[in-house]
């Protein structure tokens, strides 16, 4: 019985030689042949508050990047008091994800990504929709959008990677997503 084969995506492919390349690496054992995959991920953004932008590799050869982290922090920083917090790596992977899922390579433009105390309570006092204990104050949330997708692409996609929490603010156009527990409205 001849079997159809299956479509392999970019991401199976890649999950199968990431496979091959962690056995490759046990020690004491020799795999001819094969030869471990240096993965590297990279981000854009564009604070629309700041104009400022940013393109780095932040993860590489299985190690984030150090001073890449640091300086998307302060792209992202509160830019109304101008605080800087370090931002969750965990963000960074979820974006990069949703980046890949979409299948886009640009920037993430950004609406709102670390928000200090002072600033989500003066936020709270203006609209119901700003949590009291907004995970945008821990630096694990970021409200964004994509030039050419649209804001209920992006939460599709993100709501298929199941990482964190998604919300979809179609009147303003913007996505919300956070490393918090999954969940979405």
């Amino acid at each position: 019985m001849n079997k159809k084969p299956k479509n392999i995506t970019r991401r199976h492919f890649l999950r199968g030689m990431l496979g091959a390349a962690a056995v490759a690496a046990i020690p004491g054992k020799i795999y001819a042949g094969i030869k471990p995959i240096a993965i590297e991920k990279q981000l854009s953004f564009h604070n629309l508050h700041t104009e400022e932008k940013i393109a780095l590799s932040y993860f590489e050869q299985g190690e984030y990047i150090t001073e890449a982290l640091r300086d998307f922090s302060y792209v992202l920083r509160d830019f109304r008091t101008g605080d800087v917090l370090a931002m969750d790596p965990q963000l960074m992977d979820f974006l990069y994800d949703l980046k890949e899922t979409l299948g886009t390579e640009q920037p993430f433009q950004v609406i709102s990504a670390y928000r200090s105390p002072r600033t989500n309570a003066a936020l709270r006092k203006n609209s119901k929709g700003v949590a009291t204990k907004s995970l945008h104050m821990q630096g694990k949330a970021i409200d964004i959008r994509v030039k050419g997708i649209s804001s209920k692409n992006i939460r599709s996609a993100a709501i298929s990677l199941a990482r964190g929490g998604v919300g979809h603010y179609p009147e303003s156009n913007f996505v919300h997503i956070d490393t918090g527990l999954v969940r979405a409205w």
